[in-house]
């Protein structure tokens, strides 16, 4: 099997309402970078790929046929301040204070403006987790 590099077994593709806003959060808020975009031919987000990390989170502007659908992430960073700082004042709104937790991880919850939530965690332990 053949995965492309920069993306995962399993690659979220979020369909939203302003997908250049949502482009713009991801980039401004989460430190990604675009890699590919493709445009309809009324000039909305066709297909996007942003690259944050080591991951792609693929996106498309909603229709009726593909409404939008908030979901939620679990992105790892090395500072879970930080990254919560950058994505507050990205226009990300809090939806948990960052914390250590007793499973290992510093870890926040925003939510962006499209309704997703991003669970930012750093991993403060070099350990696979545990039941």
């Amino acid at each position: 099997m053949y995965v492309p590099p920069g993306f995962n077994t399993i690659t979220p593709y979020c369909f939203v309402r302003d997908a250049e806003r949502f482009v713009a959060f991801l980039v401004e808020g989460l430190g990604g970078q675009e890699v590919v975009r493709s445009k309809r031919p009324d000039g909305r987000i066709a297909n996007v790929q942003v690259r944050i990390g080591t991951s792609t989170v693929m996106a498309s502007e909603a229709s009726e046929k593909y409404p939008p659908m908030p979901a939620a992430f679990y992105l790892y960073v090395e500072d879970a301040r930080q990254s919560m700082a950058r994505a507050l004042s990205a226009g990300g709104k809090l939806e948990m204070e960052v914390g250590d937790m007793p499973y290992g991880d510093r870890q926040g919850g925003i939510r962006d403006p499209h309704g997703n939530i991003w669970w930012i965690s750093q991993r403060l332990v070099e350990a696979p987790y545990e039941a």
